[in-house]
């Protein structure tokens, strides 16, 4: 039997562990205390083209933030005292230009963080282990085989960081949703800090699969096709914010998140019409373990990936329980690393058609597992009400 060892999470983008971990390089060694790789700088002028609403702005005055400063580069001060942490204290105003081909190629280096493999084994309702499953790449051009997916960009105190998500259905706007679900530490940095900010996503991004190589001073429609959409609202889960944290899978069974999204550039069609679909939310799935398959979808960055292309899991679903109080998680074999942080979790929905029932959360420091979590109450509350806000 294997001695008890920390369980860790992905909490940044990068990196995956049993909870959320900062992404970026350490000192090689597992467990170290790495940190997000800092993307290049915006680009000279990227602050004139900031589009802040007068919401937003109000948001900031009630803070303390001089709108000037912050398009000035303000927005880089991640003092605790001023970093946004509260669930209604979220601001993203849209930076022009910010995330440029270069700075998106390179907010994608993980780290290699420390966890056990056989978390959860103690809790009675947790299944073995699953088997590895390799993944494989996605089809090529993405938009025609994975079109709702995409990579989700942000800013932490550290440099830049990313993740996978996904375009969802959104009841009060049929067939012109603006939604995309991710994982809650995605957005938010949970227990010990607050939002990140210049979250934006970017659908089937490099669509065409180049490599890494391949896109270095690549022009921005090769890597974002169908352009950068900037969050003007998240929600997570009051449960992430409260006890996400970088060890123990704090959290994880609600690490969950819904965002809003609007055109960088404007224009009249919504995501959903843009990219030509957009997935329904189950929320009603059969109990974990009950489930026949589900096919997980992210951009994996850590060795032997490179970030920049898709890659999907297929297996049926065990139980994975990390305390007895949380709600049990969905966990499969899957040997994608860091960077799929929030990919959609895809299963045959109620009316026997695709629907997304789970986010990557959490898995091992040596990849060979993914657990998301089951969407229950909490995550239908957080998706009526975005969708609510934007009537």
């Amino acid at each position: 039997m294997r001695p008890n060892r920390p369980v860790t999470a992905i909490l940044c983008a990068a990196a995956l562990a049993l909870t959320a971990s900062a992404c970026g390089p350490g000192d090689g060694e597992a467990g170290a205390d790495a940190k997000p790789t800092v993307a290049a700088p915006p680009p000279s002028g990227a602050a004139d083209g900031i589009k802040i609403p007068d919401e937003l702005k109000e948001r900031l005055k009630q803070h303390g933030f001089d709108l000037e400063k912050w398009k000035g580069g303000a927005w880089k001060n991640w003092k605790k005292e001023d970093w946004l942490r509260e669930a209604g204290d979220y601001v993203n105003p849209i930076i022009d230009g910010l995330w440029d081909p270069d700075r998106m190629r390179d907010a994608e280096q993980p780290q290699r963080p420390a966890v056990d493999p056989d978390a959860g084994k103690d809790q009675g309702v947790t299944d073995p282990t699953p088997a590895p499953v390799a993944a494989q790449p996605a089809a090529s051009p993405y938009h025609s085989s994975v079109p709702a997916s995409g990579k989700v960009f942000f800013d932490g105190p550290e440099g830049s960081m990313v993740c996978s998500a996904t375009v969802v259905k959104d009841p009060a706007h049929p067939g012109k949703s603006n939604m995309v679900w991710t994982a809650g530490h995605c957005v938010h940095a949970g227990k010990a800090g607050g939002w990140y900010r210049n979250i934006a996503f970017v659908p089937s991004y490099n669509n065409a699969g180049k490599p890494a190589a391949a896109l270095k001073g690549a022009p921005r429609e090769q890597v974002a096709p169908y352009g950068v959409w900037w969050s003007d609202w998240a929600q997570t889960s009051d449960q992430w914010i409260a006890t996400g944290g970088p060890t123990g899978g704090a959290g994880a069974p609600y690490d969950f998140a819904v965002l809003h999204v609007t055109p960088e550039k404007g224009g009249g069609k919504s995501l959903e019409e843009t990219v030509g679909t957009a997935l329904p939310v189950e929320f009603n799935a059969p109990a974990v373990g009950k489930v026949a398959s589900i096919t997980a979808t992210g951009y994996p960055a850590a060795a032997p990936f490179d970030g920049q292309k898709a890659f999907q899991c297929a297996d049926k679903p065990g139980r994975l329980a990390l305390k007895q109080a949380d709600p049990v998680m969905y966990r499969i074999g899957c040997t994608m690393t860091g960077g799929s942080s929030g990919g959609g979790w895809v299963a045959t929905g109620a009316d026997g058609k695709p629907a997304l029932v789970s986010n990557t959360s959490i898995g091992p420091a040596k990849a060979g597992w993914l657990a998301g979590p089951k969407l229950g109450p909490e995550a239908k509350g957080i998706y009526n009400a975005v969708s609510a806000k934007f009537k």
